[in-house]
């Protein structure tokens, strides 16, 4: 598998608090799981929809992949780092989550 750049939550809170646009975050759990709570403003799309999404994501910009661990958000920021994406993987995920939580 390649080999993806990682965040830890607390550093994924501080990109977001002097976010300029550049960064979003992309959870990749399943629907069920992102109604139990979700960070604000992420964008949600289920990792198996990922490849039939990437054309709507802008390679300019900075992914931060989330999952409820970070292995799925790991699967996934690999797959769109081999199409050439700026991404990077939350580990820990949803359940190493300390911000805000919206449902």
């Amino acid at each position: 598998m390649v080999r993806v750049k990682e965040l830890t939550p607390e550093e994924v809170e501080k990109k977001l608090a002097k976010n300029d646009g550049i960064i979003e975050l992309i959870d990749v759990r399943e629907d069920d799981e992102v109604a139990q709570g979700k960070i604000p403003e992420i964008t949600h799309i289920p990792l198996q929809q990922i490849p039939e999404k990437t054309e709507q994501l802008d390679k300019t910009k900075q992914y931060i992949m989330v999952c409820r661990s970070g292995r799925r958000s790991e699967k996934a920021a690999a797959y769109l780092q081999e199409q050439g994406f700026n991404v990077t993987n939350m580990v820990g995920g949803m359940l190493e989550w300390k911000g805000e939580v919206i449902s």
